[in-house]
């Protein structure tokens, strides 16, 4: 059985290959070869012994995520599905911009959060992805969008910034998604900024904390409602983690953070949490917590049960928290024709939660932490 090195961040490919007998620089070479130049064939790695690349061929291989589709939005957004086996398949959102190129990165086939207005999160739960599974998503996403360094030049990066905001809980896959982002900061691999690097997650308090100590990088908190009795049923997670704890880790959080901010992503429901009050008891909630808003302009789905708040009121409830202080901004709407926007990466999982069966007839606050991209980070 071989070995898939896209499994590895430097320090677990040092020690694979230390038991391989084999010095910790031929680790860096090969992380190299893999991540900074896209290179999955063991004989292309010509500054490799040849007897170490005929090892390397019986032992190793290098297998991103097979890609199943990869659809292009009339506004430049592209979508990638990818195959990760057993009927199951993740999806990948890259969103050009003028001064970045961002790429939406999943962590779980489905989710196991039962938000309710989340398409994925509608599909239920299947298991999480491998670290070769979530870092061969940008592995994938670098080559199809054409970068290729060569050895005398790093070339014009394409991706710029990653957000694991696909879909999935990224903290509910620590011990996997640990290394990848590690990978996407690491100098021999894609060299990002913690800041260019943004965790997603819906609020698993323990942890927040552990990502702090183990690699710090830019954190958004899908929030979605201002109180615990309406979060309790937008957010489920809510109920085990409510909003003191939250707001408790995100200040722990900001000691360790690159940035002096933490993000929180509010989907805008028509009625349900967009009131002028609801916007006034956010600027309470989070007046201990330096913040700026990112607000989401619903994206429906079938069967959904909401509605997208009106452009006006989504101003009008941008307005008093940008008067109260905070930096607010509004998420422009991306690749819905290819069912890329936020809370639409369903994917092709499979329903094991049962969710839309049991939800069905439900009142309007059920709801769901959103999957939306932040395009202003």
């Amino acid at each position: 059985m071989t070995t898939n090195l896209l499994d590895f961040d430097a320090e677990g490919l040092t020690a694979w290959f230390a038991q391989q007998g084999e010095k910790p620089f031929r680790a860096r070479q090969v992380l190299r070869w893999m991540h900074h130049f896209g290179e999955s064939d063991f004989n292309a790695m010509t500054d490799i012994a040849k007897s170490l690349r005929e090892k390397l061929l019986a032992t190793a291989t290098v297998s991103p995520p097979p890609t199943i589709s990869d659809k292009l939005s009339d506004d430049g957004t592209r979508k990638f599905l990818f195959d990760v086996g057993n009927r199951n398949a993740v999806e990948t959102v890259f969103i050009p911009e003028d001064d970045r190129g961002t790429l939406c990165i999943s962590s779980q086939a489905g989710c196991a959060l039962e938000c309710a207005f989340c398409s994925t999160g509608r599909q239920g739960f299947n298991r999480n992805l491998s670290t070769a599974e979530i870092i061969g998503q940008l592995w994938q996403a670098n080559r199809a969008l054409g970068y290729a360094p060569t050895s005398g030049n790093c070339g014009e990066r394409v991706i710029s910034n990653v957000v694991l905001m696909g879909m999935g809980e990224p903290l509910a896959n620590f011990d996997n998604l640990v290394p990848a982002l590690r990978l996407m900061l690491g100098d021999n691999a894609y060299g990002l900024s913690r800041r260019r690097v943004t965790v997603s997650t819906s609020g698993i308090v323990p942890a927040m904390d552990r990502l702090a100590e183990a690699c710090p990088v830019a954190l958004a908190v899908s929030l979605h409602a201002p109180t615990d009795g309406l979060r309790d049923k937008l957010v489920p997670i809510n109920r085990k983690y409510p909003l003191a704890e939250l707001m408790a880790a995100c200040r722990r959080y900001l000691i360790h953070a690159p940035r002096d901010f933490i993000t929180f992503e509010y989907v805008m429901l028509d009625g349900v949490n967009d009131s002028d009050a609801d916007a006034r008891a956010l600027l309470h909630l989070v007046r201990d917590v330096p913040c700026k808003f990112n607000l989401i302009p619903f994206n429906p789905f079938p069967a959904s049960g909401f509605q997208r708040s009106p452009a006006e009121r989504v101003r009008r409830f941008a307005s008093i928290l940008i008067n109260g202080g905070i930096v607010t901004t509004t998420r422009k709407t991306r690749g819905d024709d290819i069912d890329a926007a936020c809370g639409q990466l369903a994917g092709q999982v499979q329903d094991k939660s049962r969710r839309i069966q049991r939800t069905a007839g439900a009142v309007s606050g059920a709801a769901a932490r959103s999957v939306g991209v932040e395009l202003h980070l």
